[in-house]
């Protein structure tokens, strides 16, 4: 895992990243709602085109477009290292009629055997690197969690978000809930041990990683998985989030 160079992230958008698979993703919102879109075009790999030096580390929304063509175009132009949506639902431009609830699981999240905790990580600079080991743990607390929520909700999607993992809920009554509701289920799935990153839970943190598009840190494939595909899915080797830039050497 590495980060993509700015050739690597063009070609792969030009050639790979799919607007139809996108499409999908997309299909149970409703049909009235405008989803926004957001791009970070260097902030973690100071990897950038020149022209947008000044705006590499800021979070550009994207709320002007045509069709999900038209986000590609301007994903070509930023060149970035990472793209979100936003899970808020508007109606218009601002009014936020309700919001897809989420959960996020990375390895920093978990205490590491090895390298102890993000604190211990980040006082060794070794930031937000991750081993093979923390990678494993987050993929089998995924698989905990999902079980769970199993119980609760009928409409689960899994995704790699390129270091960890994201369970989306698509229920359309939970699109409703309340910052309350949402904060109530985090505080409860913790105190049984999950450890889901609060923030987005409760939807502090509306952006989440889009599908299909490249995590620019670690040259990954953002990728929607089967839930049965979960215990044995390893990102180190899959080909699936693999980009053919990485692919050609193997």
């Amino acid at each position: 895992m590495r980060y993509s160079t700015l050739a690597e992230r063009k070609e792969f958008y030009q050639k790979e990243f799919s607007v139809d698979r996108l499409r999908k993703w997309f299909e149970n919102w409703n049909d009235s709602s405008i989803v926004k879109f957001a791009v970070v075009i260097g902030r973690h790999t100071h990897i950038f085109p020149k022209k947008y030096a000044e705006d590499a580390s800021t979070t550009i929304i994207i709320d002007k477009y045509n069709d999900l063509g038209d986000i590609l175009t301007q994903i070509l132009e930023f060149l970035p290292e990472s793209v979100y949506y936003d899970r808020n639902v508007y109606r218009g431009k601002s009014k936020i009629v309700g919001q897809e609830l989420a959960f996020d699981l990375d390895p920093e999240n978990l205490t590491c055997p090895i390298h102890g905790t993000l604190a211990d990580k980040m006082k060794q600079r070794q930031g937000l690197a991750f081993c093979k080991l923390e990678l494993d743990m987050v993929r089998e607390e995924t698989v905990r969690l999902y079980e769970e929520l199993q119980r609760r909700f009928s409409n689960l999607r899994v995704m790699y978000s390129g270091r960890g993992f994201h369970i989306h809920v698509f229920d359309i009554d939970v699109f409703a809930w309340k910052r309350r509701q949402r904060r109530a289920l985090a505080l409860e799935l913790k105190k049984k041990g999950f450890l889901i990153d609060e923030w987005v839970t409760t939807g502090g943190m509306r952006l989440i990683r889009l599908p299909y598009s490249l995590h620019g840190m670690v040259s990954r494939v953002v990728l929607p998985l089967d839930a049965a595909d979960l215990e044995r899915f390893d990102p180190v080797t899959d080909v699936r989030c693999l980009p053919k830039f990485l692919r050609a050497g193997i």
